[in-house]
């Protein structure tokens, strides 16, 4: 097995929103906002290579949206999955999963793309099947009045219109052991409902994708939660024992969303859980 970090694209968003009831005067100083209030975020995917599998974990917006739709994001920086994906040897059509650990349209938005005549919509990994678990697929597509703007019907009715949507398994608590892809699966359900939150067995390594649970550096104490979190007390909770379990047995916290820093370890403190070390992907993967 091979691990690779894909970023998908670098956006910002309202430094206020991502950190909840948190006055600025304590998030700005890991994440400092612009004179817009914005801080910088990123869409960092994950790549596993595993024998004849090559897995993406999440995929970005994407870039069939309007401009004005991304202008609401003030998107900065050259990235893109397809140039990720070259630099290491790999093309879309190569992907054989595309595992979404939610399906708000910074995770998913990019598993579809307009067809050559943009007359509808079609996959944008021909050769992928698509995984979510049936909870989430429902709460996605029949969704409450305040997250409806995250989920957009165009990301994701057409992953079912195209034969390819697979669902995982659903524990009866939160961790999922072995799941299709063979890696383990942590459940969450503070931010939306049954978001999946994927720990790989990697050179005697827990590597963790933490999607939305943990955004970024900056969001480690327990009270710096997402206004964008459904059950904001639920996450409080699940962040408390993912990271007492993190502390204890040295798991490496891939974040998604954190512009500079790529993977961390955490320690117990007195003060709770907090950043012990900020390293590079590849110090990980290699």
């Amino acid at each position: 097995m091979t691990l690779y970090p894909i970023n998908s694209g670098n956006f910002k968003l309202d430094g206020g929103a991502m950190f909840g009831v948190v006055p600025k005067s304590l998030w700005s100083r890991t994440n400092p906002a612009d004179e817009n209030n914005m801080i910088d975020l990123t869409a960092r995917c994950l790549l596993i290579e595993d024998g004849n599998r090559l897995i993406l974990i999440d995929t970005g917006m994407g870039n069939k949206q309007s401009d004005k739709f991304f202008g609401y994001y003030y998107m900065w920086g050259n990235d893109s999955i397809d140039s990720s994906l070259e630099k290491h040897g790999f093309h879309r059509d190569d992907i054989t999963d595309v595992f979404l650990t939610h399906l708000h349209f910074d995770h998913c938005g990019g598993a579809i793309q307009w067809n050559k005549d943009r007359t509808g919509y079609e996959p944008a990994f021909k050769n992928a099947d698509f995984w979510s678990n049936k909870d989430h697929w429902d709460w996605a597509v029949n969704p409450n009045a305040r997250e409806k703007a995250s989920f957009l019907k165009e990301n994701i009715l057409p992953i079912e219109e195209s034969g390819r949507l697979k669902f995982t398994d659903i524990p009866k608590g939160d961790m999922l052991k072995n799941s299709a892809l063979d890696f383990d699966v942590f459940f969450a359900d503070g931010h939306t409902d049954k978001q999946m939150i994927p720990m790989i067995n990697y050179k005697g390594k827990t590597i963790c994708f933490m999607a939305d649970l943990l955004p970024t550096a900056g969001h480690l104490p327990l009270p710096y939660v997402m206004s964008y979190d459904m059950r904001p007390l639920l996450t409080l909770n699940e962040k408390e024992k993912f990271l007492n379990m993190a502390a204890d047995n040295g798991f490496y916290l891939f974040l998604e969303h954190d512009a500079y820093n790529e993977v961390i370890t955490v320690k117990h403190t007195e003060k709770g859980v907090r950043l012990d070390q900020v390293l590079s992907a590849n110090e990980v993967f290699n």
